[in-house]
């Protein structure tokens, strides 16, 4: 690695303004770099999903959390071979996925402060298969306090530049089972979700997730597909965010704090 980068970050040069005046100096900026997806179907026709910028790295189960969350895979059966190059991922599947690329092909570029930007249309999300979301989940308060410093303790990255986000999945008991970070939150989702598959831990219904950033439609959207029981954001939630979490039954927390926490669908999971 090069003297001037750490994983998901670039060293640059600045000049930072004070009160004793303009100093030069040095810091880590969280990479952005573009990834092209791909797709062998199984017909063997290849097809572009779309380009999606992401910060560097595990782009493996990046790209395995994004075609399941999409609905095009549902375990590591319905992939035959994953070939990760520098700037793009090219996944043959088998034929028992599920696509159609009037749903699932991109318009457009995917920044990483979006997830759903480019599709044609909604019309995959409410059609695919969602696990039922388990009610035998109950979490105790002081444990999510707890998880989130947990998180922010493993938050390398985020502590190094100030410019990524992170989700963390915990067990019940509040152990934290994997943590990704990345410069976009749905990114960070994918291959959070995606090492489970990896892990063979599909759905995930005895855990929930943390996310460092506001809850969107896209990451409850996720969380719903993979199986957690709840969701927890420091950040915000939106509308869509509430209205689909009520929908599915999954229980969604957010401005979580050391001591305090809104929780906007799924009350019952959450113990005093």
């Amino acid at each position: 690695m090069s003297p001037n980068s750490m994983e998901g970050s670039e060293r640059r040069q600045i000049y930072r303004f004070t009160n004793e005046g303009r100093i030069r100096d040095f810091d880590f900026i969280a990479s952005e770099r573009s990834l092209k997806i791909s797709i062998n179907d199984h017909n063997k026709i290849t097809h572009n999903l779309g380009i999606t910028m992401r910060t560097i790295g595990d782009d493996k189960e990046l790209v395995t959390g994004f075609l399941y969350g999409e609905g095009i895979i549902h375990d590591l059966r319905d992939i035959e071979d994953i070939d990760v190059g520098e700037e793009e991922v090219l996944v043959s599947l088998s034929n028992t996925a599920t696509f159609d690329p009037s749903i699932h092909i991109r318009t457009n570029t995917v920044t990483s402060a979006c997830g759903i930007c480019g599709r044609m249309t909604t019309e995959g999300f409410m059609e695919m298969e969602y696990p039922q979301v388990s009610e035998e989940l109950k979490i105790p308060i002081d444990i999510i306090h707890n998880c989130i410093n947990t998180m922010e303790d493993y938050q390398g990255l985020f502590s190094k530049t100030g410019g990524s986000h992170a989700c963390a999945s915990f067990d019940i008991n509040g152990v934290m089972m994997n943590i990704f970070e990345d410069i976009g939150r749905h990114n960070a989702m994918d291959k959070l979700v995606g090492s489970h598959i990896f892990h063979g831990k599909m759905p995930i219904a005895h855990a929930f997730v943390i996310v460092s950033g506001r809850a969107s439609y896209e990451l409850v959207q996720k969380s719903i597909r993979a199986g957690f029981s709840a969701i927890i954001a420091i950040g915000a939630p939106s509308t869509l965010a509430v209205d689909l979490a009520k929908e599915y039954g999954l229980t969604l927390g957010c401005f979580a704090r050391i001591d305090s926490l809104n929780i906007y669908s799924g009350a019952r999971r959450i113990e005093l």
